[in-house]
């Protein structure tokens, strides 16, 4: 019997179990910035978690589970439209069931974001920024409309806002493991990039770290910067109760650029890192701009 169709006490006990599980799950996880603020409104909290818990297993099933991803995926992809159809069974399911149920979520943006995952076991090299933008689109994209779902907005012009910075965030991680994707095997920096600074996948794959690969990582990250900059209108339209956490996604991506930037747009030798310290000094000083109406 699924959780839906117990009595309502059961339901409502079952829906809490299941939300606490989301909110353990995104907690042991070692993210660049914190998955949700203490300054989001409490009664949004628990959507949020459910929302990442999606999304993260989604990324790790695409990234490391064992055995044939694409099976895995498609899988994933059933038990993801049975939460839709009410059927939902595991405690994540159960407490995004009621997250989509709560805000009418539609079904695209986490079709997307399966279908990315997809991507990751047919497509390990992109030839143009366009090749990668698409992979973006959804890859990142459709995290960034669920969290506009939640918050209450469904226009075209917060999603486009929405969708420059989820896209820069995407580009910050990439550069920021570089080193580690290539030990998957995937090189996110389109091959025209590399041939306009004539840089080689070779060199890549032997750490060759240079004033070619140094210009070409300010390159790109530049173009990271570029889509935060466009990205942050965004947080003047969002109620301010939820500004601090928006702000909070482009200021972790900025603080990635910022530390690879501060190696010297060295991404071979060792991954840059954001200091604990400074998420939560940029945490504690947005919270307050938020609480000053600054």
């Amino acid at each position: 019997m699924s959780a839906v169709a117990l009595p309502q006490r059961a339901t409502t006990a079952a829906q809490r179990g299941a939300y606490e599980w989301c909110r353990c799950y995104a907690r042991q996880r070692d993210e660049n910035f914190p998955v949700v603020s203490w300054f989001l409104p409490r009664e949004l909290r628990p959507h949020f978690f459910a929302l990442y818990a999606f999304c993260r297993w989604t990324d790790d099933l695409g990234d490391e589970a064992e055995g044939d991803r694409l099976t895995l995926l498609d899988a994933w992809e059933r038990d993801l439209r049975e939460c839709f159809d009410g059927r939902r069974m595991r405690p994540l399911f159960v407490a995004l069931g009621r997250t989509i149920d709560t805000h009418d979520i539609p079904a695209e943006p986490f079709l997307r974001l399966i279908e990315a995952n997809r991507m990751d076991q047919r497509v390990a090299r992109f030839e143009t920024y366009d090749d990668l933008l698409h992979y973006c689109e959804h890859s990142a994209n459709p995290v960034g409309r669920m969290v506009l779902y939640v918050l209450g907005y469904r226009d075209e012009r917060r999603q486009l806002l929405s969708d420059a910075t989820c896209t820069g965030l995407q580009l910050a991680n990439f550069w920021q493991d570089v080193s580690r994707d290539l030990a998957k095997g995937r090189i996110y920096i389109p091959r025209e990039d590399l041939r306009r600074f004539g840089y080689s996948e070779d060199a890549l794959r032997a750490a060759a770290v240079n004033s070619t690969f140094r210009q070409l990582m300010a390159f790109e990250v530049q173009r990271a910067r570029e889509l935060f900059a466009r990205g942050r209108a965004l947080e003047g339209l969002v109620d301010r109760r939820s500004r601090v956490d928006v702000r909070l996604f482009r200021l972790g991506g900025e603080a990635v650029l910022d530390a690879v930037e501060r190696a010297g747009n060295d991404v071979l030798t060792a991954r840059p890192r954001v200091a604990k310290g400074r998420k939560a000094w940029m945490a504690l000083t947005n919270g307050l701009r938020m609480k000053l109406g600054v």
